[in-house]
């Protein structure tokens, strides 16, 4: 069981979720996560010049035969100072893909290592509306114990990050941006209630959920009368399909005979060879 975590600085505790934080470790699920984290991060643009990319190099620098050295066909071969490199690296990508059921099974897991270390507590912000890296040092120095510690907000509290960014081994993020390599790599992890939240959250993977219950009740709002845009557009316009009836027909052989008339060009008068 997850139980609770202690609130730093203050009294009492916070019940946590025993989805997110009793979860059992799975440990190869979590290094396929931080790998693929950590390979995400690399930037991927080391690049070498072949042989073929290096300038100069276009003709055989001596002879084939008689000058008593080894035969040569250019300058810029690799065993030459100044020459390509050979297998160098490239620019390339180092990402691939894990599921999503991963990834939260991944976070899971390492949230339970930290609820089950006891490594885990929770700050209250209220204490750093005004910035303070003195009392944020003496807040965490026994608690932190000379370890890592990763501070987590929620977004609307980055105020409280200019009173932990500067401390030494203390790394300061958004619930948002945490990743299970990040977790894995603190020793501590100090959350604030509105954080532990969107943590939570996110391991259970209540966000899609919420989302997909929100467009749910929207379809639902939706008056019943009204027909979707697809079946509107589709839906063929009345009478379309109906044929003509007898007289709209006499009425438009009526008018195509009008108009034929007066497309016609007028006739010319005879020639009787009688001149005026």
């Amino acid at each position: 069981m997850p139980g609770s975590a202690p609130v730093l600085g203050g009294s009492g505790s916070v019940e946590l979720d025993d989805v997110a934080f009793g979860a059992r470790f799975n440990g190869p699920l979590v290094h396929e996560s931080v790998r693929a984290e950590l390979n995400a991060r690399r930037r991927g643009t080391a690049s070498t010049k072949t042989r073929g990319n290096v300038r100069g190099g276009g003709s055989k620098p001596w002879r084939q035969k008689g000058t008593g050295r080894a035969r040569q066909g250019s300058i810029r071969a690799p065993h030459f100072a100044g020459g390509g490199a050979v297998f160098g690296p490239t620019p390339r990508h180092y990402t691939f893909k894990v599921n999503r059921k991963e990834r939260r099974a991944a976070l899971r897991s390492v949230l339970s290592v930290h609820a089950e270390r006891e490594t885990l507590a929770i700050l209250d912000p209220s204490g750093f509306d005004e910035p303070s890296t003195r009392a944020a040092a003496d807040l965490i120095g026994d608690w932190a114990a000379g370890g890592s510690v990763l501070v987590v907000l929620a977004e609307e509290q980055a105020r409280v990050a200019l009173s932990f960014r500067n401390l030494p081994r203390v790394s300061v993020l958004p619930a948002t941006g945490v990743g299970v390599a990040d977790l894995v790599g603190a020793s501590r992890l100090l959350v604030t209630e509105g954080a532990l939240a969107q943590l939570t959250a996110r391991a259970k993977g209540e966000r899609r959920a919420e989302a997909a219950a929100e467009a749910a009740e929207a379809a639902a709002a939706a008056p019943a009368g009204a027909a979707p845009a697809s079946e509107a557009a589709a839906a063929p316009e009345p009478g379309a399909d109906e044929e003509p009836s007898g007289t709209e027909v006499e009425a438009e052989t009526e008018v195509a005979a009008d108009l034929a008339k007066t497309d016609e060009p007028d006739a010319e008068p005879a020639d009787d060879g009688e001149t005026a």
